[in-house]
């Protein structure tokens, strides 16, 4: 939803304060849950070695939940200071978000999400978390194909489907996306 014109500053500012606690309250009820308590449940951060190579995996088990928080707080951070909203359908952002982390994939929160529920199921040794975590990509990648992207494209329209056509939905990209940059170099008479 394009911010209104006629909105005043009082309006605008209750927004954005809507927006952070909105968001920060997400962030406790959605990841919060899914990567935090669930996998709690499941393991109580008791370190089990069920796997060979045990080691080399929960290295990269640290390092994957080690890149996940950051990338996650950052997108949640976007979501209410930029797009003025919150991941929450409930209380969407008013602006699409394609900075940050959003020049690499679309979907970040999940994919940090991701990075954080197999990076324990790595580092905690666990079988019971590696199980949740594909569930939980499945019903993500549900989410987003049959309600997240038509949603987006009804919203944003043009500006969705152009940053739908550079930014893939799962895997990042090696080089940040810049917006119309690109394609307006393309388009641009040689000189």
């Amino acid at each position: 939803m394009p911010l209104d014109v006629h909105e005043s500053s009082e309006e605008s500012r209750l927004r954005r304060v809507f927006a952070v606690a909105g968001t920060a309250a997400f962030f406790v009820l959605a990841p919060g849950v899914v990567a935090g308590y669930i996998p709690w449940t499941i393991t109580h951060w008791l370190v089990h070695a069920p796997f060979p190579g045990f080691t080399e995996l929960q290295a990269t088990g640290a390092v994957l939940m080690a890149t996940g928080i950051p990338v996650l707080l950052e997108c949640f951070a976007r979501f209410a200071l930029q797009g003025v909203g919150t991941p929450a359908p409930v209380f969407p952002t008013q602006h699409l978000v394609v900075n940050g982390s959003y020049r690499f994939v679309r979907n970040p929160m999940y994919v940090s999400v991701l990075a954080i529920l197999f990076g324990q199921a790595m580092f905690f040794g666990s079988i019971g978390v590696a199980v949740y975590a594909a569930s939980a990509w499945l019903i993500a990648h549900l989410f987003v194909v049959f309600y997240e992207e038509p949603t987006l494209l009804r919203t944003f329209g043009a500006q969705y489907e152009i940053y739908r056509k550079h930014v893939r939905r799962w895997i990042p990209r090696m080089s940040p996306w810049r917006g119309g940059e690109e394609e307006s170099r393309a388009q641009a008479p040689e000189l």
